[in-house]
C-alpha cells in the first residue's frame, strides 16, 4: 500500500494576515488622528475603524502610547521617500508620493499637513518630521543652505501632494503620473543638485 504524503504546512498566510492588520490599526489610527486630537483618540474607535478587536491593537502595539509613537513616526516613509541616488531623487520622490496617493488613497508623508497639530503631540509630530524627513534629506545633499534647499524641495512635494490627494485638483487627478512626474520633478532636482547636479558657487 503506497504512503499517501501530506504537504508541510506553512506560515507564511498567518504572517500575511498578522501584517495586513497591523496595517490596518496604523491606517486607523493615522486617520483618527488627522481628524481629532490625540487625547480624544480611544483605543477602541482605532479597533473599530480598522475592523479589529481593542485586544488586538494591544496584542501587536502593546498600548496607546506605543501606538501612537509608530503613528507619528516618519522613519519608514523616509525610507521608501529617500531610496534612490541623488542625480535621481526628484524623479523617485515624485512618483513616491503621487503613486501612493493614486494606489492608496493617501501618502503617510502628508499627515504633517492635515494632522492636529497642537499640543505635546503637535510638537512630537514636527519635531519627527523634521528630523527624520527634512534633516535626513538635508544629510545628503552638497553644496551651500543644504537645509533651505532639502525644506524647499519637500515643500514642493507637500504642495503636490496637496493638490493631488487633499484638493484633488481635477486637471492634476486628470493626468497620467508618469506625465506629472516629468513635469515636475525638475523643479523638485533643482533644489537637490543646483545647476544639473554641480555644486553651486
Amino acid at each position: 500500500m503506497r504512503a499517501v504524503s501530506t504537504p508541510p504546512t506553512l506560515p507564511a498566510p498567518a504572517r500575511r494576515d498578522a501584517e495586513a492588520t497591523k496595517a490596518a490599526i496604523l491606517k486607523a489610527a493615522r486617520h483618527l488622528l488627522a481628524r481629532h486630537a490625540h487625547a480624544d483618540i480611544t483605543l477602541k474607535a482605532v479597533a473599530e475603524r480598522a475592523g479589529v478587536s481593542p485586544p488586538l491593537v494591544l496584542k501587536y502595539f502593546g498600548n496607546k502610547d506605543a501606538l501612537f509613537a509608530r503613528v507619528m513616526s516618519f522613519e519608514a516613509d523616509a525610507d521608501a521617500l529617500l531610496d534612490a541616488p541623488l542625480d535621481g531623487l526628484g524623479r523617485h520622490m515624485v512618483h513616491q508620493v503621487l503613486a501612493s496617493q493614486s494606489r492608496q488613497g493617501a501618502d503617510p508623508l502628508l499627515r504633517i499637513v492635515f494632522a492636529p497639530l497642537h499640543g505635546e503631540q503637535g510638537d512630537i509630530l514636527r519635531a519627527n518630521f523634521r528630523t527624520q524627513v527634512t534633516e535626513r534629506l538635508a544629510a545628503r545633499l552638497t553644496g551651500p543652505d543644504a537645509g533651505l534647499r532639502a525644506e524647499l524641495a519637500v515643500g514642493t512635494l507637500l504642495g503636490l501632494g496637496v493638490m493631488y490627494g487633499i484638493a484633488r485638483g481635477a486637471h492634476v487627478r486628470g493626468a497620467p503620473v508618469d506625465d506629472l512626474v516629468d513635469r515636475c520633478a525638475p523643479a523638485l532636482q533643482a533644489h537637490l543638485t543646483p545647476g544639473a547636479g554641480t555644486r553651486p558657487s
